[in-house]
């Protein structure tokens, strides 16, 4: 199985994001429903201003398609992230879908400590970053499944 499709990546994923029916705007500005879904970059129609809504199927859609989208990017960039362990490709995964692939790749040392397989030294850059102050616990729990390729529940 894919880890696109893998039910703990989806759950935690979901619950990092929240589930918002009703266009907003995000603190970094951009309009964004559903699971995190970004309407500037990715537009939808008939959901282009503050207060327009979607369903909860649509929600799920979007989520399908972006997360899909951002692991096409992941292979481009670093095609031997797959040979990971499903923890932690879901992590690389989770990251890619917060940050983008762009600002994702700017993690160059934990690109080189993954690479090296030197998880607790990748996990430490994890944390080395606004990344870490930006998201809090999102960051702490995802850091701490990259170190230990263990599934992290999170609160």
């Amino acid at each position: 199985m894919r880890i696109e499709h893998h039910p703990r990546f989806l759950d935690q994923l979901k619950r990092h994001e929240g589930l918002r029916l009703e266009a907003y705007r995000c603190p970094a500005g951009a309009l964004t429903i559903g699971y995190g879904h970004n309407l500037d970059q990715h537009p939808v129609p008939n959901v282009g201003e503050e207060g327009d809504r979607i369903s909860r199927m649509e929600a799920l859609k979007l989520l399908e398609l972006d997360v899909r989208s951002c692991g096409q990017e992941l292979d481009g960039a670093f095609p031997w992230w797959r040979r990971l362990a499903e923890p932690r490709q879901a992590v690389l995964l989770n990251m890619c879908f917060n940050l983008g692939l762009t600002k994702l790749a700017k993690f160059r040392k934990m690109w080189s400590a993954l690479e090296s397989e030197n998880y607790a030294r990748a996990s430490e850059e994890m944390l080395d970053s606004k990344w870490k102050s930006d998201v809090k616990g999102r960051a702490l729990e995802l850091a701490a499944q990259m170190k230990t390729g263990a599934w992290q529940e999170g609160a």
